[in-house]
């Protein structure tokens, strides 16, 4: 009885830890699964670059067309934009969910365009996936147009990294003489997207545009989010976006470093809307240049919200020429702006890029400047500068904080021909009266 009393007694025992460690095993077994899908063990997110967080490629959706399978060839000098387009052409052609990935490697290019319509379901967008390089050919009479890689008549489109498009520019600026010519063909965008709907851009590395790295036209419902733009501070017209002729384009959470501006606004483009955008070097964000051609659409309803401003030269600016036919710029919103060493935080030029007797007939209106703080490395921190046959109405300063970058320099602000209204903090102080 004593022994079947002691089994009875480690047999009870047992059995409850054979339980817990069979429970345990699941558990481990169970997490262990999990983490083999999601690659095999934990790791630590990789650090950010330059404020971007890294990305990695997305999971592709639908048939894959591969342009390996199509005679690309990474590493080889020659141009495979051949190669590229019938990649294009077949994913165009499907009838159904299709992906065009451009894998791990570096491509030379040409001119290559990526022309629609293309036979994509409803509501399920073509995806291009860049893993590797794309990289442009140095020799502008490889390019026929405006543009490197252009898409083009386009509904539903999806161009995701985390790649790279290299636009060779070094090789080519040396042709740009846009500083003494202002009738000056401006090189190549390196992504150019004309009569494109309803797009995402996301994701992207661009590096040494040969003109502007993006440039969106005639387009609609454009969502552009995550990407690195980088051009040295002196390199010329290497604008990170150009926007025109385009409706509800959005920017957000995008890093530029370039030679021109950051992010210009042209003719014709309505309901932009640009936030969590750390710019610098560059030329800031702009509205323009306006006015410079004939018969030239109105800039509507433009937002600019939580962006940073770092080493630019301007900050937030709109431009247009004088001897100009009549047009509208109206309803802007700037807000909550950071100006970091900023030489001109706030200005409005409408005398730029030639000198003329004849005012600019834009007429600027409904502009609003809220929550700008930061530094200003020149003593006019805001300068008005509108135009006599146009008159800026209607704009709004409201809480603006600027301070000098050198403790011993005093700023101010200049207004010729603005009616201005103040609410709130004003340093540098109001420019007073204001001028009709």
């Amino acid at each position: 009885m004593a022994i079947s009393s002691k089994t009875s007694t480690r047999t009870s025992a047992f059995i409850p830890l054979v339980l817990c460690l069979a429970l345990f095993a699941c558990h481990f077994k169970s997490g262990l699964a999990k983490g083999l899908q999601k690659g095999g063990h934990h790791r630590l997110p990789a650090p950010a670059r330059n404020g971007v967080p890294p990305r990695r490629p997305a999971p592709i959706p639908g048939t894959l067309f591969n342009v390996l399978k199509f005679g690309a060839k990474p590493g080889n000098k020659m141009s495979q934009a051949q190669a590229f387009m019938k990649t294009w052409r077949a994913a165009c052609d499907f009838n159904g969910i299709a992906t065009v990935v451009v894998p791990r490697g570096v491509f030379t290019l040409g001119e290559t365009i990526f022309q629609g319509p293309c036979r994509n379901p409803p509501q399920s967008p073509i995806t291009v996936q860049i893993q590797g390089v794309m990289k442009a050919i140095s020799d502008p009479s490889e390019y026929s147009d405006k543009s490197w890689i252009s898409f083009e008549h386009v509904n539903g489109l999806v161009v995701t990294g985390p790649g790279t498009i290299d636009g060779s520019g070094p090789g080519v600026w040396k042709f740009n003489d846009c500083r003494s010519n202002n009738n000056c063909e401006l090189l190549p965008a390196s992504l150019y997207f004309n009569d494109v709907q309803n797009a995402k851009v996301r994701g992207l590395t661009s590096v040494n545009s040969m003109g502007f790295h993006m440039h969106i036209t005639n387009s609609g419902n454009i969502r552009i989010n995550g990407l690195r733009i980088y051009a040295p501070e002196n390199s010329p017209n290497t604008d990170g976006m150009h926007i025109s002729r385009s409706n509800g384009v959005r920017v957000s959470k995008t890093v530029i470093r370039t030679g021109d501006d950051c992010i210009s606004i042209g003719q014709g483009a309505t309901n932009v809307n640009i936030s969590q955008v750390t710019c610098g070097p560059g030329h800031g964000i702009s509205v323009g240049s306006l006015g410079k051609l004939p018969n030239e659409l109105d800039v509507t309803g433009v937002s600019v919200r939580n962006c940073t401003m770092v080493g630019t030269t301007n900050g937030i600016r709109i431009k247009t020429w004088p001897a100009s036919g009549p047009s509208r710029a109206a309803g802007f919103l700037f807000s909550n702006i950071v100006m970091d060493n900023v030489k001109f935080p706030i200005i409005i030029d409408q005398n730029y890029g030639t000198n003329s007797n004849k005012p600019s007939l834009v007429k600027i209106s409904d502009i609003t400047y809220e929550d700008i703080k930061g530094t200003a490395a020149s003593p006019v921190a805001v300068n008005l500068d509108c135009s006599a046959g146009a008159p800026c109405s209607n704009l709004k300063f409201i809480n603006i904080n600027l301070q000098p970058k050198i403790n011993t320099m005093r700023l101010s602000g200049t207004c010729v021909n603005a009616n201005v209204g103040y609410i709130g903090m004003q340093f540098p102080p109001p420019c007073l009266p204001p001028h009709p």
